[in-house]
C-alpha cells in the first residue's frame, strides 16, 4: 500500500501531469485501487509489484510533488496462517 502525501499547494500540478503522463507506472508495477481524503491531501493507493525497485523508480517520478511511504501488506488469509503458525 502507498501512502501519498500531496506537497502542500501541488495538489493541482500532480492532477494535470496525471492527465497529461497518466500514472508513469514500470513495466513490473500493477495499479489496483486508491482512495483520496476529502480534503485533497492524501491518496492512499494498492499496488502490486514484487520488486521494492519498481515502486521507486515509480515513486522518483512524483516525489516533486507529493511524498510516499510503501506498506509491503499481506492478505488476512496469510496473516492468519503466519499467526497460527
Amino acid at each position: 500500500m502507498i501512502t501519498e502525501r500531496f506537497h502542500p499547494g501541488k495538489v493541482k500540478a500532480l492532477y494535470q501531469r496525471f492527465a497529461e503522463k497518466g500514472r508513469m507506472l514500470p513495466e513490473g508495477v500493477e495499479y489496483v485501487n486508491s482512495w483520496v481524503s476529502e480534503d485533497l491531501s492524501i491518496c492512499w493507493q494498492i499496488m502490486t509489484s514484487r520488486d521494492r525497485f519498481l515502486l521507486d523508480q515509480w515513486i522518483s517520478q512524483w516525489s516533486d510533488l507529493a511524498s510516499f511511504e510503501v506498506t509491503a501488506l499481506i492478505s488476512s488469509v496469510e496473516a492468519k496462517e503466519l499467526a497460527l503458525r
